[in-house]
């Protein structure tokens, strides 16, 4: 594989775009050979599910799109990052156990610990911010059956 890939996708903040950002990650994660039925594509899935989810609800309007970065390092870092015009870094909020949202940050953070990575939210030059994750890549290991041989 090569040394460094990247892929990006602009989208309206618009809620039909949330479905459009998982599909776009997931397709090209599998082009880059993580097939799309496994757990680390699953758990990729809901995280940019959260991330496009805040870009498209928590920017009140002032970003009328919002961008999905994804790069892969030397076949070890994988790096995810929705960036959006709006000035306001997020903020964990109290959620009250009624509460239907609020939960996003929380649920980011904890997927991207399980899976040894960090969460991170840096300024851009355009006066917006990038939320985004980087993870260990670690493709999934085809099992091996008795006997040295692997499984058709």
């Amino acid at each position: 594989m090569a040394d460094h890939l990247e892929a990006s996708v602009t989208l309206p903040s618009d809620p039909a775009s949330v479905s459009a950002a998982r599909a776009y990650v997931v397709g090209t994660l599998a082009e880059w050979g993580l097939p799309s039925d496994t757990d680390v594509a699953d758990t990729v899935r809901l995280i940019v599910s959260e991330l496009a989810t805040n870009a498209v609800q928590h920017t009140f309007g002032q970003s009328p799109t919002f961008t999905v970065d994804i790069a892969l390092h030397r076949d070890e870092h994988l790096r995810i990052g929705v960036t959006d015009s709006h000035p306001r870094f997020p903020k964990r909020l109290p959620a009250a156990v009624q509460q239907d949202n609020g939960r996003g940050m929380v649920i980011i953070r904890c997927l991207t610990a399980e899976c040894g990575g960090k969460l991170r939210v840096r300024p851009t030059r355009e006066g917006g911010k990038t939320v985004f994750i980087e993870l260990p890549w670690a493709l999934p290991v085809e099992p091996v059956a008795a006997g040295g041989q692997q499984e058709p």
